[in-house]
């Protein structure tokens, strides 16, 4: 007795239903997308640039737990990561790791040194050639603060208008989502236009 063709409507919605499994699957533990809200890391990252996050790489976390599974690497110096905001975990922020566990930040008139070498940093801009002298304000000097273990240290590249570790501490691995691999779309909102030359660019 042969069995009774499964129906079109029943092949459909299986169909969606692993597609939407797979789609969670690889946005839980694979890749992610965002979106640049802020001008924080300008000119590496533009507001309307649209990003592929790796999760995999520094190991992702099981959904809902504080769980996370063994990843590649850790997170190093000169990673742009995106990440959940300490003070708000509801919001996603996004900024480069300027030093990790161990490491001693310290910065003197807009020059960043770790660990008592000044970094060498061409994708940074500064736009307010003021410096504002320590004791007023963190932006411009800060430190000598040694990075606890396990924690980064996170900044802008857009260094004078940026919300950071100078102002809101260390990022704790626990907040990490992945690191910012490549931009699969940009839109200048200002032109109502797509950046074509923006698209595909590897996030350095």
């Amino acid at each position: 007795m042969q069995s009774k063709p499964r129906s079109i409507v029943r092949e459909y919605v299986e169909a969606a239903l692993w597609a939407l499994i797979i789609t969670l699957f690889l946005r839980a533990f694979v890749i992610q997308a965002f979106r640049i809200p802020s001008e924080s890391m300008k000119d590496t990252l533009l507001v309307g640039d649209f990003l592929f996050v790796n999760k995999f790489e520094y190991g992702p976390k099981i959904p809902f737990t504080h769980i996370r599974l063994p990843g590649l690497r850790k997170p190093k110096r000169g990673d742009v990561i995106v990440f959940q905001f300490p003070q708000d975990p509801s919001k996603d922020f996004i900024k480069r790791c300027i030093a990790t566990g161990g490491e001693t930040v310290e910065i003197k008139n807009k020059q960043v040194s770790v660990n008592g070498v000044a970094l060498n940093e061409p994708y940074t801009i500064h736009t307010d050639p003021v410096v504002k002298p320590a004791g007023y304000e963190y932006r411009d000097n800060y430190g000598p603060f040694t990075v606890p273990p396990g924690e980064m240290f996170m900044m802008g590249d857009n260094r004078d208008n940026s919300n950071d570790s100078r102002y809101w501490g260390t990022l704790e691995m626990d907040l990490v989502k992945g690191r910012a691999m490549f931009l699969y779309w940009s839109w200048d909102g200002q032109k109502t236009w797509p950046r074509w030359n923006r698209i595909l660019r590897i996030i350095r």
